[in-house]
């Protein structure tokens, strides 16, 4: 065969042999342990299902799937630790569609844009906020907040885990809805505002059942309201906040997703995205989410991009309005 003749056949087999090499390595997915970066610290409701789902994945893939815990800085420690990861899907990062949709608007000075930055991989779970008040309030409903806080501007207080927070953004949208105007109160973390909001410190403040079960079991807070267009099954006893007196569209709630920085092969995020959604099935997964009042989303790419600019367009409005900056 003459030499010329035996290059270019080499050369074409090792085009077609490298052109194959990510597809080969895309279906052998995954073959090494997989990485799963949250926002959220050890022991909150977030990373005790992130952990259960963790190991349930990695029965399923046969691979370890390892939680790593990055909190802090409303959510640029877990950035900055996988944002320039490789996007081969061993990189994946839990967040909230408050750090897709707020974040980049109360930071405007870090020209930070989480949509750009990662790609949506699965969608895993909503979560509901209640309203809640201490044990002895003299509030029956959501109507009687509302009507103090109209007696008395700027005089009721509420809580929240942080300027910007979803509590806090829940009170301001409670405020745009009724026309009222309260006294937003930040503390460090929700467990420090339960604990101010069960001693009467506070007036009322949003939280979920994770974040709240300690002192509502304690009976030392009860719930107004939960903050969803319908009642949720693990509370039918309790009204939605516009059953209880409040604004009737008034809902704030925070969905939780599966990310991959920027530029993960669609064959992966496919691949991680398929399971995901057939882990959320597993009973014992389902049996944990009610516990949390969590409501299973299954959501494409797509979709979770939708909903977060939703999202983002809401709390743009919100943010505006009273001037709100982290920077």
């Amino acid at each position: 065969m003459p030499l010329q003749r035996r290059t270019t056949l080499a050369l074409l087999a090792a085009t077609a042999f490298c052109a194959a090499a990510p597809a080969l390595a895309q279906s052998d997915f995954p073959g090494k342990p997989v990485n799963i970066f949250t926002p959220f610290p050890p022991g909150s409701g977030p990373d005790a299902l992130l952990r259960a789902i963790t190991d349930k994945l990695g029965a399923l893939w046969k691979q370890p799937v390892l939680v790593q815990n990055r909190p802090g800085a409303g959510g640029f420690v877990v950035f900055e630790a996988t944002r320039r990861l490789p996007a081969d899907g061993y990189t994946l990062v839990q967040l909230d569609s408050e750090q897709l949709a707020a974040l980049p608007l109360l930071y405007k000075a870090r020209n930070f844009q989480t949509l750009q930055v990662y790609d949506m991989v699965a969608s895993l779970y909503n979560t509901p906020f209640l309203i809640t008040v201490p044990v002895n309030s003299p509030w029956k409903n959501v109507g009687d907040l509302v009507a103090a806080a109209r007696a008395q501007p700027d005089k009721v207080t509420y809580g929240s885990w942080g300027i910007g927070s979803p509590a806090h953004l829940g009170g301001e949208q409670l405020e745009l809805g009724t026309g009222i105007a309260m006294q937003h109160i930040p503390f460090k973390d929700s467990g420090q505002m339960f604990t101010a909001l069960a001693g009467g410190e506070i007036a009322w403040a949003l939280g979920t059942i994770p974040s709240s079960q300690g002192v509502y079991k304690a009976n030392k807070v009860r719930y107004l309201g939960v903050a969803t267009p319908r009642r949720i099954p693990q509370m039918p006893e309790l009204p939605t906040v516009a059953e209880a007196g409040g604004p009737k569209d008034f809902a704030q709630s925070s969905f939780v997703v599966l990310a991959a920085p920027k530029g993960i092969a669609p064959t992966v995020r496919d691949r991680i995205a398929a399971d995901v959604a057939k882990v959320m099935q597993d009973p014992d997964i389902k049996a944990r989410m009610d516990t949390f009042a969590f409501e299973y989303v299954n959501w494409s790419p797509d979709e979770i991009v939708k909903q977060a600019n939703t999202k983002g367009q809401m709390y743009g409005r919100l943010i505006a309005r009273k001037n709100i900056s982290l920077d």
